[in-house]
This record gives C-alpha cells, sequence and structure tokens, in this order.
C-alpha cells in the first residue's frame, strides 16, 4: 500500500514539474503578447502622426490630381488602421471607466466576441420574459412588494444592459449611441418610479403604467424575433457585420418587412408621449410630489429621442434604398458568375442568367 502511494505521488510530482514549466512558458508568452500589442499600438500612431505631417505638405502641392491620389492613399492606410486595431484592446468609453474604472474589457479573439455577443441575446431575452411574468402578476395582485421588485428589477435590467452594450460597443459594435443614452434615462426613470411614495396619484398612474410595460414586453419579443430574423438574412448576404445586435428601436438594416414592425413601434412611442401628458395632469394634484414632473419628462425625452432616431433612420433608408437594391443585384449576379466560371463558354449564355433578368 505505501509503494503504490510512493508511485503514485511521484507520478503526481513530475506532472507538477510540468505544470510549472507550462506556466512559465505561459507568463512568458503572455510578456511578450503585451510587448507586441505596444509596439503596434505605436507603430499604429505613429503612422497616424506621419501622415498628418504628409497632409500639412500636401496643402502646399498645386497638381491637383496628385494631391487626389495622395488623399486616396491615405484613406486607404487609415481604414487598414482602423482594422489593425480592432485586433487589438481599446481603451473604454467615458461611461465604462466611469462604473467600472480602467479595465481593459476587449476581447482579441472573434470567438470570444461571438460569444459574449450570443449570451447578450440571450440575456435579452430571458430578461424580457421575466418582466413579461412579473407584469402579469402585478396585474393579478395589488401588492406593494411585488411594485417594487419589478421596479428593482427594472433599474437593474437597464444599468446591467447599458454596461453590456457599451463593452459591445468597445468591440466593434455599430449600436446608435441614443440606445445606450436610452437606457441610461430608462435606469434613472426606473429608479424614480422605485422610491415614488404610495400615494394617490401613484394609484391613479398605476394601471396605465403596467399597461404600457405589458405592451413593452410583447413589442420587445416582437422586435427581437423579427430583427433577429432580418440580421441572420442580411449577415447571410454579407451585408451586415457579425457584431452586429438586435436592438430596442428601429435600425438601418432593419428594411425587409418594415411596414409590418413600424406601426408597432409608433404605437409605443405615443404611449411614452401619453404616459408624459397624464402625469404632466396628475403633478396638478395637491397631492402629488417631484416623482410626477419628473417622470413625465424623462417620458417626454424618452419619445422624442425615439421618435426622431427612428424618423430619421427612416428617412435616410429610403433615401439610399437604390443603393440597397444595386447590392442585391450585384449579389445575384456574382452568384450567377460563380456558378458559371469554371464551365465558361462564350457561346452559351450563362445559366440562371435569363432567371437573373426576370
Amino acid at each position: 500500500m505505501v509503494d503504490t502511494f510512493d508511485e503514485e505521488w511521484l507520478e503526481l510530482e513530475q506532472d507538477f514539474k510540468k505544470l510549472e514549466t507550462t506556466n512559465t512558458i505561459y507568463l512568458q508568452k503572455l510578456r511578450e503578447l503585451q510587448a507586441y500589442q505596444q509596439e503596434c499600438l505605436k507603430s499604429i500612431n505613429h503612422q497616424r502622426y506621419r501622415m498628418n505631417i504628409m497632409r500639412g505638405s500636401l496643402k502646399k502641392v498645386s497638381n491637383k490630381e496628385r494631391a487626389k491620389s495622395v488623399e486616396d492613399r491615405f484613406a486607404g492606410r487609415e481604414a487598414h488602421l482602423i482594422h489593425l486595431e480592432e485586433t487589438l484592446p481599446k481603451k473604454s468609453g467615458m461611461y465604462l471607466r466611469l462604473i467600472l474604472g480602467d479595465v481593459n474589457v476587449s476581447f482579441l479573439s472573434k470567438e470570444a466576441k461571438f460569444s459574449y455577443k450570443d449570451d447578450y441575446e440571450k440575456f435579452k431575452l430571458i430578461c424580457h420574459v421575466v418582466a413579461f411574468v412579473l407584469v402579469v402578476l402585478n396585474g393579478i395582485c395589488d401588492s406593494r412588494a411585488l411594485q417594487s421588485g419589478y421596479l428593482f428589477f427594472l433599474v437593474w435590467y437597464y444599468c446591467t444592459i447599458s454596461i453590456r452594450e457599451s463593452i459591445l460597443k468597445t468591440n466593434g459594435s455599430r449600436m446608435k449611441t441614443w440606445w445606450t443614452v436610452h437606457h441610461i434615462l430608462s435606469t434613472v426613470l426606473s429608479g424614480i418610479l422605485l422610491v415614488w411614495p404610495e400615494n394617490e396619484v401613484w394609484e391613479l398612474f398605476r394601471a396605465q403604467f403596467f399597461s404600457y410595460n405589458l405592451y413593452n414586453c410583447l413589442l420587445h419579443y416582437l422586435q427581437f424575433k423579427y430583427q433577429r430574423g432580418t440580421l441572420y438574412r442580411l449577415k447571410a448576404l454579407g451585408m451586415r457585420d457579425n457584431m452586429d445586435i438586435t436592438i430596442e428601436g428601429f435600425h438601418s438594416w432593419m428594411w425587409r418587412g418594415l411596414t409590418f414592425l413600424l406601426p408597432f413601434l409608433f404605437l409605443a412611442y405615443s404611449f411614452q408621449l401619453y404616459n408624459s401628458y397624464v402625469l404632466f395632469q396628475l403633478s396638478l394634484n395637491p397631492h402629488t410630489t417631484w416623482h410626477t414632473m419628473a417622470s413625465s419628462l424623462l417620458f417626454l425625452v424618452l419619445f422624442l429621442g425615439n421618435a426622431f432616431t427612428t424618423v430619421t433612420v427612416v428617412h435616410d433608408k429610403i433615401k439610399n434604398k437604390s443603393y440597397v437594391k444595386y447590392w442585391v443585384m450585384a449579389r445575384k449576379l456574382y452568384n450567377v458568375v460563380s456558378e458559371n466560371i469554371n464551365k465558361f463558354d462564350l457561346k452559351k449564355p450563362l445559366h440562371g442568367y435569363e432567371k437573373f433578368k426576370k
């Protein structure tokens, strides 16, 4: 028994020595990685510094064609530098630095970025389901504890989602800034509602508030299913980046089936405006508190921001509709050529070309 123990301990000791060696190599490679990262960042900054100096000299060039050619080179080099920067750690935005401090939240591999994005999508869906259940329970039971629990959940959700989306933006997501602002304002609004005392004014607004939230839960689920399907199709066509996400609002890539979704969105925005109006009327009640007017103003800001952002995106999309049309046609033509490139014959028409023309 003792001999067997000694043999196993000797084997364990050898494995431990291998572990120490591996850990030493790992630390060495980690230091090398950090050194390479710093060298790349320094070189990128040096490239930009040199290009700025050259741009200053370029103003003295009288040959416009030559100047335009050099500017095109600068634009191409800047695009390449941005692409290189995406593979290196980035500084967090001000919002993340205020909350988390100067912490590196960049993911260096595509797999890590996609994994975090998928986890974000699942998190949102689960939270919307939980919110729906809590809203239904509040509709059935008039319990102050249940109301406080739901409002605290909203504060936690909007605060968490704003942090997660800021991390996504650091890692290349192209989400509009308004939606981060929207979630921060929603956090503040939910906090005000949470500390609102249970008085006559709250009781008058309570039913409308939970009706609005019930509609919001259903709309978010509808948006999630629609946006994810649209995003999947556009990624398959190569028209969107894999770091794009589904968001709580209308975005530029959400065009197909627009007539189906827009009425639901503007109904939700109208509900926000109506909430603001009702709260303003309730603020004239002699039993009102500061929470009423503050909530009214925040609902108004949310309505204006959501409506303005959506109308702007729709206007831009209508303006660029021809671009999308030609992009899709180009993709179709590319697919037809790819199918026939190996059996190309000048005497025969391309297989599928007649179908493409139709």
